[in-house]
């Protein structure tokens, strides 16, 4: 029965879903305006919005997501050589002949990089060839996080707009929804 509810409510031809989505794509910012002027009714909430389009978006990308995504190319550990990472435009660190060099990169990345390279290498290049999927790991605990802050930027901006900071939120609620759908 639950789902059947939830089902019904959610995916109808005539359901609040569909309703909330064809105005979140067709009049940016329309459905904040509708929702903080109480009209609430026949729309899908901010927060479940969001939660649900987010998941879906999270769950698709993971799916999708190509598993040969090779992260580790700039990174060469062949025998007799070097190790070194290589990050374009002339920016790379390494070792070369048993010492760390760091050429055009930030000085606290170079300490980072230099940590990593003189533990051990072997176990760096394996931390680069997984960093795609521990960046979709953590991309969606990033954004569910930089919401708020997001809205908190958007209260600054607006500072005398007269605007309270939860009409902020659901305004962020309503853009991240967007992003993640597009």
């Amino acid at each position: 029965e639950f789902l059947q509810q939830f089902g019904g409510a959610y995916f109808s031809t005539e359901g609040a879903l569909w309703r909330t989505l064809a105005l979140l794509f067709t009049r940016p910012g329309e459905l904040t305006r509708r929702y903080l002027a109480g009209q609430r009714k026949h729309y899908v909430l901010p927060l479940r919005l969001y939660i649900t389009v987010s998941l879906l978006a999270l769950l698709l990308l993971r799916i999708y997501l190509p598993s040969d995504i090779k992260m580790s190319e700039g990174f060469k550990l062949d025998k007799g050589e070097s190790p070194m990472l290589n990050l374009g435009g002339g920016s790379r660190a390494g070792l070369k002949d048993g010492k760390f060099y760091c050429e055009q990169l930030p000085p606290f990345l170079c300490e980072r990089l230099a940590a990593k390279f003189e533990l051990d290498p072997k176990s760096f290049q394996r931390d680069l060839a997984r960093m795609p999927e521990r960046f979709i790991n953590h991309w969606g605990t990033a954004m569910f996080l930089l919401l708020p802050v997001f809205a908190l930027l958007m209260k600054l901006a607006y500072m005398g707009s007269g605007l309270r900071y939860t009409e902020h939120l659901v305004y962020a609620l309503h853009v991240h929804s967007f992003w993640f759908a597009a």
